[in-house]
């Protein structure tokens, strides 16, 4: 993998790209990665041309050139169903997204000091900010495209990442609470992580959970409990995670042991991998976001809504990057990008970061 910077947009980042080992360079190596992300995301050829800015000539020409150099198939494409990616081009993507995610926390530092150097004034918030935060991918659009506040942001499961900021190893934590959540359950499960009294706490928003199926949901799983059937596979997210605790949850409801199910000790790490998982073949089933699903064109099978909320100490919570960050995901711009993600809701609130009693109180009232 090579690494080099750019400035393209106003905030300067590091950006890294693949030396796939066959005959292609640096900058074709790129642009297939570019253009696989939107044949993934548009369905067709000509629309993920539009998207990368090269002519249907020029990517389909790219694309023919990587699966001779490969000796795969990257996209099918079928009549009158448009353009869509194999396995092979769906577990490269799902690579590609997993390193980024990776290498995007570890090069945070290098490219804020890069810009820094370059535009010292562009930098709005004085404050650097350390989060560790539930991988979400609306957050992680934000952290890659035109965020103006400095951040270094680590992905880890909700509990771990509540536990960082009760241990002074973060300034923001970022988790997930069911939707239907009652205050003292709410309460309790945060309150067992951290201390309430001494942090503030903020919803950025909502967001769509489900069971992600191959596409056309061949073996017709429409509940949890199909989960458990003999022949399906299924792929998991980490311990620690909000998500495994909403899975362990719905499991113990429905009285099934996770330690019957195939697959149940395959355990990933964000919601990409776990779609790339699934539409790679290595899974038949597995919990996320609808957004995953809608991004790796599979089927989703609907389950419930979560909140996505953040935590700071109370001392930090009127500095200015905390009213920046809230500025930030309350602003118009954000809020679009929410609005073109499968499954995603903003929460429609001028508060910022609030005393557990008024967050829990607002909950309450939106239930």
């Amino acid at each position: 993998m090579q690494m080099f910077a750019t400035s393209e947009r106003a905030m300067t980042a590091v950006r890294w790209g693949w030396d796939f080992g066959v005959a292609l360079d640096a900058l074709d190596s790129a642009r297939l990665i570019d253009v696989l992300r939107q044949v993934a995301e548009t369905g067709a050829l000509g629309s993920a041309a539009a998207g990368v800015g090269c002519s249907y000539r020029s990517a389909w020409g790219l694309l023919n050139q990587a699966e001779a150099a490969f000796g795969k198939t990257l996209v099918i494409k079928g009549r009158g169903r448009g353009t869509r990616l194999s396995a092979f081009g769906a577990a490269l993507l799902a690579l590609d997204d997993e390193a980024r995610l990776t290498l995007a926390a570890l090069h945070a530092p290098w490219a804020s000091r890069l810009q820094e150097i370059i535009t010292p004034k562009a930098v709005v918030a004085p404050e650097r900010l350390r989060i560790a935060a539930s991988h979400d991918l609306a957050l992680a659009d934000w952290i890659e495209n035109g965020r103006r506040v400095r951040v270094d942001v680590f992905w880890k499961g909700s509990d771990e990442a509540l536990q960082a900021l009760a241990r002074g190893e973060c300034d923001v934590a970022g988790f997930h609470l069911p939707a239907s959540a009652a205050g003292p359950a709410a309460a309790a499960w945060v309150g067992s992580r951290l201390a309430l009294p001494g942090h503030r706490f903020f919803e950025v928003m909502q967001r769509e959970h489900g069971i992600l199926v191959q596409r056309g949901n061949p073996l017709g799983i429409t509940a949890i409990t199909d989960i458990a059937q003999p022949g399906v596979r299924m792929v998991n997210r980490q311990r620690g995670s909000g998500t495994r605790s909403m899975i362990d949850q719905l499991l113990a409801a429905n009285r099934i042991d996770g330690r019957e199910i195939s697959g149940y000790a395959h355990e990933e790490f964000t919601h990409d991998a776990v779609a790339g998982a699934v539409a790679s073949g290595q899974a038949d089933a597995g919990f996320g976001i609808r957004a995953a699903a809608g991004r790796y064109d599979l089927g989703f099978v609907p389950l419930g809504i979560d909140r996505y909320c953040l935590a700071m100490r109370s001392q930090m919570a009127g500095s200015e990057a905390a009213r920046h960050l809230v500025r930030r995901f309350q602003g118009e711009t954000f809020r679009r990008r929410l609005a073109a993600l499968p499954g995603y809701l903003p929460v429609a609130t001028g508060r910022g970061f609030v005393a557990w009693r008024s967050f829990a109180a607002a909950r309450a009232r939106k239930e």
